[in-house]
């Protein structure tokens, strides 16, 4: 007759072996169920063909990117792109940069507001970096290149073809008050 500490042991090594093997046999599971449930691959590559043809030219397709800016006639600002406009491929970032110079004798803060047209096509371009999300101080006399990073979105519909990103800047009373009285004055100029 058989020790009945033996065969307990002998149960608890299965049991051990048994939930090695299944924790082990989880691995390929799960990565199959994501491939064929899912599609998705754990090594981040695709698991089919990416739509072939379609996929490859919609992410090689070309729009050009028209820039355009201005300040409004209550700020003593000049305001323009440092370019008129851009090629660029769908699904890539792309940079460019607006000029901005206080021409007013102190200290204002400007406020840009973006325009995309065809407005059908803003929910496509998103902007990564943008001198917009934030005021903008100048002193007076002051000058800065402002910098925008965007990605336009692969997805954008085929009957667009050119973009025009537009920004204009309006002066932030409420801000610009809240400077020092001789905050960014220009030299000489009266207190």
């Amino acid at each position: 007759m058989s020790d009945p500490r033996t065969a307990g042991i002998a149960k608890l090594v299965g049991v051990v072996l048994a939930a090695f093997a299944l924790t082990f046999s989880l691995v390929p599971l799960y990565r199959v169920a994501c491939e064929k449930v899912f599609g998705i691959r754990l090594d981040n590559t695709p698991s089919a063909p990416i739509a072939d043809a379609a996929a490859s030219e919609q992410h090689a397709r070309m729009v050009t990117v028209i820039f355009d800016g201005d300040a409004n006639s209550k700020l003593p600002w000049a305001f323009h792109p440092e370019q008129a406009s851009m090629q660029v491929r769908v699904g890539e970032q792309y940079g460019t940069q607006y000029f901005a110079r206080n021409e007013g004798g102190r200290a204002i803060v400007g406020s840009a507001a973006p325009s995309i047209a065809p407005a059908r096509a803003s929910k496509y371009f998103n902007k990564t970096e943008c001198f917009c999300f934030t005021a903008q101080t100048l002193a007076a006399g002051e000058s800065r290149d402002m910098p925008v990073r965007f990605i336009v979105d692969p997805a954008l519909p085929d009957d667009i073809s050119t973009i025009t990103l537009s920004y204009t800047f309006y002066k932030n009373d409420a801000l610009t008050a809240q400077l020092p009285a001789h905050a960014g004055a220009a030299p000489g100029a009266a207190p």
